[in-house]
């Protein structure tokens, strides 16, 4: 059996990212997988929907002034761009490979065919 080394990578339906607002997050399905989305400074950002901490949707968070996402139930307060918590928990963010393909959004997901 051959095994295909990195992600699959899987189109949002429904969403540019010219419609997108900036410093706005949003939660989208991909390959059955709940994500967030943030575009900040014209930056795509994907991340796990749900907070590790205690599973709160972040996306009814918000950003705050340092550009970390904030969990609207604990405050734990996580870095996009690698999902560091940068509140001193040992909770991570889980991130997702992102690209912007002709204002197309492709998000990149590691399934079992590709370990």
């Amino acid at each position: 059996m051959e095994y295909k080394i990195g992600p699959t990578w899987h189109k949002v339906d429904h969403l540019l990212f010219s419609s997108l607002e900036e410093n706005k997050l949003t939660e989208v399905t991909v390959s059955i997988k709940r994500i967030g989305l943030l575009k900040r400074s014209g930056k795509l950002y994907a991340f796990s929907a749900l907070c590790p901490h205690a599973g709160a949707p972040l996306c009814a968070g918000w950003i705050d002034g340092l550009g970390r996402i904030v969990c609207p139930d604990h405050k734990y307060r996580f870095d996009p761009v690698n999902g560091r918590n940068t509140t001193g928990e040992e909770y991570k963010l889980f991130t997702y490979p992102v690209e912007v393909r002709d204002d197309e959004i492709f998000v990149g997901i590691l399934d079992q065919t590709n370990l």
